[in-house]
């Protein structure tokens, strides 16, 4: 039995190049530190999926740091794994588990995206072209403020004494500014160039997305000369910050940080989701408590069906929002407001094939849902309780 074991957990991806990346900034951490014994797993998308590495893990060790390499932390750190932690010490009692902090806002991921930027400056005069350079940073976006914030943090580091003309964050989905909007508002201050600069640890879907409206600002502005850095990728900076977060976790240091946790105290206006682990169960009991207590302005019973749509950039760009107002009118039109909630989400894990919808508790996904199917879905499946089965996704056969 090995004396310690590390597990790198990573997001996941459908596309193989991505995980590829992943696996290959894992192998290089093996060979980095050949004294431990390391894996790795995914939150989703791939395999093998991370509770299942901790458990094969849990079988052969008696310590076991679990390394989230995420760049902040938000729902997957805060939530995902300090429920899976919390399960594996149920199970393994005999091993000691603990958790490292994600990459996180570091000087060394700064350094790294400034790189990434430099690359594609002219390489004669890269400090004279700085100077009449704007520089737009692309995060994915979260729904936790705190990450939110840390990426704005982690844009202020790189941008201090760079020489850039402006350096400004922005986000690829979820949360704003988003990336459209921010180019548009960097283009009136008439830089000669704009780099867009993904902070992203490895290639995939979203990236493409950004080079593909990186080309549509520069038909509309072709005066402005445009460049895509590199995303951040395999370097030997991360193999740096890996070590350090290990470090911490083996010395008792620092954990998964919770001081600025929507789920532990207010952040900002968000308050309602304070309540440690327990507030990770709002939503599923919120329905139950309200219909329980004493009667107040919004009593109801609880819901029949909640129906999901993604309004991330993807899916949004399909045609998800209209989708959205079509279900709620038929909905309403059917006075089910009280049984029937349309909520709109962030990433379902399915872009590419959206508008994709989702109906709980029957567990059904529809994708390549249309404006015009609405009416199909509340009048077959809500109101019917039939599959509308031409928009079935196929993940369910």
């Amino acid at each position: 039995m090995s004396s310690t074991a590390v597990l790198i957990v990573g997001h996941g991806s459908r596309q193989s190049s991505a995980n590829l990346e992943f696996e290959t900034l894992v192998a290089e951490y093996r060979a980095h530190r050949p004294e431990l014994d390391i894996s790795h797993g995914y939150v989703e998308l791939a395999d093998p999926p991370f509770e299942e590495a901790l458990h094969q893990l849990a079988g052969r060790a008696d310590r076991i740091v679990l390394m989230p390499l995420f760049l902040l932390a938000a729902g997957h750190v805060k939530n995902d794994i300090p429920l899976v932690l919390s399960r594996a010490r149920q199970t393994f009692a005999r091993v000691h588990f603990a958790a490292a902090r994600p990459l996180g806002v570091h000087p060394a991921l700064a350094e790294l995206a400034f790189e990434r930027a430099r690359s594609v400056l002219p390489a004669d005069l890269p400090q004279a072209a700085a100077a009449r350079t704007a520089v737009i940073m692309v995060g994915r976006g979260s729904s936790d403020p705190d990450a939110n914030g840390d990426f704005y943090k982690i844009t202020r580091i790189f941008g201090e004494g760079r020489g850039f003309a402006w350096v400004e964050p922005s986000f690829i989905g979820i949360t704003w500014p988003r990336f459209e909007q921010t180019i548009e508002l960097v283009a009136r201050s008439r830089p000669q160039r704009i780099i867009a600069v993904p902070y992203f640890l490895f290639a995939g879907r979203l990236i493409e997305m950004l080079g593909q409206k990186l080309e549509a600002f520069s038909a509309n502005y072709p005066w402005i000369k445009t460049a895509l850095a590199p995303h951040l990728g395999v370097h030997p900076a991360l193999l740096s910050v890996l070590d350090e977060r290990l470090s911490e976790a083996l010395q008792g240091h620092a954990s998964l940080p919770c001081d600025n946790c929507q789920y532990r105290r207010p952040i900002g206006g968000v308050a309602s989701n304070v309540g440690g682990l327990q507030a990770l169960l709002w939503s599923v009991r919120h329905t139950v408590t309200h219909s329980q207590a004493m009667p107040h302005v919004h009593a109801h019973k609880p819901l029949r069906k909640h129906i999901f749509v993604c309004g991330n950039v993807d899916c949004a760009s399909r045609g998800s929002i209209p989708l959205i107002t079509a279900l709620r009118r038929q909905i309403k039109e059917a006075g089910k407001q009280t049984e029937f909630r349309v909520t709109r989400t962030s990433c379902m894990g399915r872009c590419g094939e959206g508008p994709t919808v989702s109906v709980y508790p029957d567990g059904v996904w529809y994708r390549g849902v249309a404006e015009s199917d609405a009416r199909d879905i509340v009048e077959e499946h809500l109101l019917g309780d039939r599959l509308v089965a031409r928009l079935v996704d196929n993940i369910m056969q």
